[in-house]
């Protein structure tokens, strides 16, 4: 280890972060920033609660006389599987619950998904995204040499999510993310905005080579600005205030429904797998997990040591993870050996290639005064 190797002394992010900074005390950013400026939009005790009481009066007077009166993505994963459960069961909205089947599904997602929608009485809205499509764009980002490479994923569960809600006529999108679990993000050199278009077509026109007809491409412009504050479109995550503890979120979903737990946050995808488990820590040096620790740690769900203990060991099993890069390579339809060449051709970033960052980190701060949200989810 480096002499310049430095950790945070009150969480587990460490000089492997892009951008990180330690103040005189050895504390990373990350931690100042929680206590400045996000603890304050995490209320889970008598005023979160009133906050969500009222927020849902709101839900179903606007939805009275719809057959929804609000839309939740359901991934399979805990976040979106407690909102779920909570929002049904305790506050009796009446969702359109939708998922967005990208080809890598694990068995266990499946599982999960159809035991929550088979107990509670709701109809699942799947949207298949088309294979081929899928493919070449994930292959592209491959080639690209970015480590964003799941930017084709999340960037069209974005774009079904608001396309659900305008055709339904539906106000009110309720997201899992949440404070509790993901206060810390991962830095943008490495989660890069999944919506610039302009990057997207950079590297599709360079890498790609199938027409792209059918996916459904979402501009930030469309969901953020027209669809937010001209359709009044609304997006509101519940869990940041309602107590969401994991292993207690955990119990509950395993009592009521058979729900079964992954090894890992995100894990229900296969391919998200791959990506946070074994291709950022071994092509790019960073290990998600401490982001993710990192924020359980800040809600009094972990503590430092362990999660330094849990850091000592592999993201996931080693004969797990050879399976998985040979599933990936033939469902992409390459062999092994050309994954490998992508996994040590030269590293690549954003600024590589033609992108939109300044006008992001633009809106950022514009919404971030507007409408008190950040980069990454949680808030």
């Amino acid at each position: 280890m480096s002499d310049s190797y430095k950790i945070c002394t009150k969480l587990v992010v460490d000089s492997s972060y892009p951008d990180v900074q330690f103040d005189e005390f050895g504390v990373s950013h990350t931690y100042n920033d929680f206590h400045s400026n996000v603890k304050k939009y995490w209320q889970t005790g008598a005023n979160g609660k009133r906050h969500l009481e009222e927020l849902v009066l709101s839900i179903k007077r606007d939805g009275r006389g719809k057959e929804f009166d609000c839309i939740m993505g359901l991934s399979g994963g805990l976040d979106s599987s407690y909102m779920l459960h909570k929002m049904v069961t305790e506050f009796g909205l009446r969702p359109l619950v939708f998922h967005v089947d990208g080809g890598w599904n694990s068995e266990l997602a499946v599982h999960n998904i159809n035991v929550l929608v088979d107990k509670l009485g709701l109809d699942l809205y799947t949207e298949v995204i088309n294979w081929q499509e899928m493919r070449n764009f994930q292959l592209a980002m491959f080639k690209s040499g970015v480590p964003h490479i799941d930017i084709p994923q999340d960037h069209s569960f974005i774009a079904v999510l608001y396309k659900f809600a305008r055709e339904h006529g539906i106000k009110y999108i309720l997201n899992g993310g949440n404070i509790a679990s993901e206060s810390v993000a991962v830095p943008s050199e490495i989660f890069y905005w999944g919506t610039d278009l302009v990057q997207i077509r950079d590297i599709l026109a360079q890498f790609g080579s199938v027409p792209m007809k059918s996916y459904p491409f979402s501009s930030i412009l469309h969901h953020k600005l027209y669809l937010r504050y001209f359709r009044g479109i609304k997006v509101f995550k519940p869990l940041n205030y309602m107590p969401f503890v994991q292993k207690d979120a955990i119990s509950t979903l395993q009592r009521i429904y058979n729900w079964k737990p992954y090894s890992q946050k995100h894990f229900e995808s296969r391919f998200t797998r791959f990506f946070e488990g074994y291709w950022l820590p071994t092509r790019f040096g960073v290990d998600v997990r401490r982001a993710q620790f990192s924020s359980l740690i800040l809600s009094g769900q972990m503590t430092r040591e362990a999660a330094l203990t849990r850091l000592e060991q592999p993201p996931y099993d080693s004969e797990l993870m050879r399976q998985d890069f040979e599933y990936v390579a033939t469902k992409l339809g390459i062999d092994t050996d050309e994954l490998r060449g992508l996994h040590e051709m030269p590293k690549k970033f954003y600024w590589d290639y033609r992108n939109r960052n300044n006008f992001f980190k633009l809106g950022e701060w514009v919404l971030s005064r507007i409408a008190g949200t950040t980069r990454g989810g949680a808030y």
